[in-house]
């Protein structure tokens, strides 16, 4: 019985993923790549675009990412689900935590991220975890997804970080990794969205901007081959 929940609850996640990934993507894709192109063209960071190897590689891994994604997923809300700290009821924390969940979600996300990417930075990692990520050094929001499976496994990690240090409504939980998924196509987006001279600002000071992340994406392979 528990293994037909888990491929049931696999599917479900993978076919919701999946839905979610070409429609996010898509839909900015068209409008950034084909309807606005022209004006907003000098709010684009690099003057040529990809080509179609690229977006065809990036959404390739996107899917193997997915399976991934899904495959940690369904392990940790049915083989797990007796241990970890996910729940159903909302009632039993109450609205208000429900809310509060989301902030202490992004700072958990946050550092867990921060330290697992400096992580995969590193010279003797980069090449067999992150590389494939960075082979799209012009990126577009295709590019989301675009981990090599090892590297997938551990963005995957969260699902059972936050399960097992923070009570997380699985609701809220759903919806934070929308909101998480569609930043990450922001920032992958290739153009700039927030106003000029955002990131000197205290606020701009702490938020990854697509500029910022679009020239990590374009000279870390550079810099990486550097420190070989």
């Amino acid at each position: 019985m528990i293994w037909e929940d888990f491929f049931f609850r696999w599917t479900r996640i993978a076919g919701n993923v999946t839905f979610r990934y070409f429609l996010i993507a898509g839909t900015v894709f068209f409008l950034f790549y084909f309807i606005l192109n022209g004006i907003l063209a000098s709010r684009k960071m690099q003057s040529k675009f990809p080509k179609l190897k690229d977006y065809s590689r990036d959404i390739s891994y996107s899917l193997i990412t997915i399976l991934i994604f899904a495959t940690m997923a369904a392990v940790v809300f049915v083989l797990l689900d007796p241990y970890t700290l996910y729940y159903r009821e909302v009632e039993k924390f109450g609205w208000w935590y429900f809310y509060l969940s989301f902030p202490l979600m992004f700072l958990i996300h946050d550092a867990y991220f921060y330290w697992a990417h400096r992580l995969m930075h590193h010279p003797k990692l980069f090449k067999a975890v992150h590389k494939v990520h960075h082979y799209s050094t012009n990126p577009s929001p295709w590019t989301a997804y675009a981990f090599h499976p090892l590297e997938a496994v551990i963005e995957a990690g969260i699902i059972l970080v936050l399960g097992f240090v923070l009570p997380v409504h699985q609701a809220a939980f759903g919806l934070f990794m929308l909101f998480q998924f569609s930043y990450n196509v922001y920032g992958h987006l290739g153009y700039e969205l927030y106003p000029k001279n955002f990131h000197r600002t205290w606020v701009g000071k702490w938020v990854n901007t697509s500029t910022a992340h679009n020239q990590h994406h374009q000279f870390s392979m550079e810099i990486m081959d550097c420190t070989r």
